[in-house]
């Protein structure tokens, strides 16, 4: 039977973001900004060869319903990683089997994505010509703010680690749900999440499949 050692978890949990922040600082420290710019700019063009290049046309009928917009803007910046840790909390406080099992494919989803940071830094969509960064011109919040900028990963699209969570999450959800309409409402969770981050500017729609694959990568190997 696996223990529950809250030190434990919460040594893991640091020396995790641990690891993302020294991506984060050796990826700045290296010219990341530009090169993150470069590499958005690539994202694009692909996109626009693939046919997939739907961003734009989604922030431009959001941007229609401003109250909209800013319920997306909350939700970017707040509910989705909150809804991730919420579960793992509750099933942590349950001394649940499957704590361990989704701990782990968070972990693993989480370091998994580290490698791409660092050697394909990608500036999100808000950060390129074409695009609106809603958080800052409907909220009123500065994501590159000197001190906010200090606790993420600027430079950290590609990808989505929003899309991965929400995925993990999703599945642990729906696997205890006992109704059909909870069941649905957990699967739906992902595309929410994908029409939140692709609505605010964060993140291109390749990041979102890359998320996603991500977080069923690691489901599977958890």
């Amino acid at each position: 039977m696996r223990r529950f050692s809250l030190r434990r978890e919460a040594t893991l949990g640091l020396l995790v973001y641990g690891v993302y922040l020294l991506v984060r600082k050796l990826v700045l420290a290296a010219n990341g900004r530009e090169r993150a710019r470069r590499n958005g700019e690539r994202v694009v063009a692909l996109e626009e060869q693939l046919g997939l290049h739907l961003e734009p046309v989604v922030q431009s009928a959001l941007l229609r319903f401003p109250r909209i917009v800013h319920g997306l803007n909350l939700g970017y910046a707040v509910f989705n990683v909150s809804l991730t840790v919420g579960w793992l909390v509750l099933l942590y406080r349950r001394r649940d089997p499957d704590y361990h099992r989704l701990r782990r494919a968070c972990v693993l989803a989480h370091l998994g994505a580290q490698p791409v940071f660092l050697l394909f830094p990608t500036a999100p969509p808000r950060m390129l010509e074409g695009f609106v960064d809603t958080l800052s011109e409907v909220s009123g919040v500065d994501l590159e703010h000197p001190f906010l900028v200090r606790f993420y990963n600027p430079v950290a699209a590609m990808p989505s680690l929003h899309v991965t969570f929400a995925v993990l999450t999703a599945e642990g959800i729906a696997a205890r749900a006992e109704s059909p309409v909870a069941k649905a409402v957990a699967h739906a969770y992902p595309p929410l999440v994908s029409l939140v981050v692709a609505g605010t500017g964060n993140h291109y729609f390749l990041d979102l499949v890359a998320g996603a694959a991500l977080g069923a990568a690691a489901r599977r190997i958890a």
